[in-house]
């Protein structure tokens, strides 16, 4: 069982954290900085600039009763920074690997961020693919069967998810923290880990998935 919490409920905490390091990999413009603010603050900024270099940011989480806290690493997918990222992969618990449902060469190039994390991490870091941007379903370039079948290949798990429209950001997070190295109930390496969606954030995403509105392409 995994829980958001205050800041204020953080710090008055007697017991230390455990902090876990998230990295987040993807190429530039699938949304990686949108995903973790709609986690941290239940926003989402269409123009917001994209990430130079690293940027860093937290958050306390409940997780079996015990506190962690989730330093989450955002990665900048352009060319130019990419020397910077194995670094960052260092020591990591968990690799966000992210990709563009409406941009083919996004999701082509999972498998090397993919080969990345674990070429630096090994078995030590677990993994999940997330394919953002599902509001816009009817630009999809890449459908939800090639995301899970990828993700079967390299035993990692799959999540489709709206940074802008907010849908499967939560279920992600969760269990992101329900896998996390001590929690024995984790199996997030395997192809059987995908994430259990609550049955509003499935009605949600079923909705979404069959809307025809036409919405103007964007970061989501």
């Amino acid at each position: 069982m995994a829980d958001f919490v205050s800041d204020a409920l953080y710090q008055s905490s007697s017991t230390a954290p455990v902090k876990y390091k998230v990295v987040f990999l993807g190429d530039q413009s699938v949304c990686k900085t949108s995903i973790i603010l709609r986690f941290m603050h239940d926003t989402f900024d269409p123009n917001y600039q994209a990430t130079i270099g690293i940027d860093f940011l937290s958050k306390a989480m409940v997780v079996d009763d015990k506190m962690v806290r989730l330093q989450l690493w955002d990665t900048a997918g352009q060319e130019r920074f990419k020397s910077l990222i194995p670094s960052y992969i260092q020591d990591s618990s968990f690799a966000i690997v992210c990709y563009d449902i409406t941009s083919k060469q996004t999701f082509e190039h999972v498998k090397t961020w993919v080969d990345d994390a674990r070429n630096i991490r090994g078995d030590n870091v677990s993994i999940i693919i997330v394919g953002n941007k599902i509001d816009l379903a009817e630009q999809r370039e890449v459908y939800t069967e090639e995301g899970k079948k990828l993700a079967d290949e390299l035993g990692v798990s799959f999540i489709e998810a709206s940074a802008k429209a907010g849908i499967n950001i939560k279920a992600l997070f969760k269990t992101l923290a329900s896998n996390l190295p001590g929690n024995e109930n984790g199996k997030t390496k395997g192809k059987d880990a995908g994430v259990q969606l609550k049955k509003e954030e499935k009605d949600k995403n079923d909705n979404d998935e069959d809307a025809k509105t036409k919405k103007k392409p964007g970061c989501c």
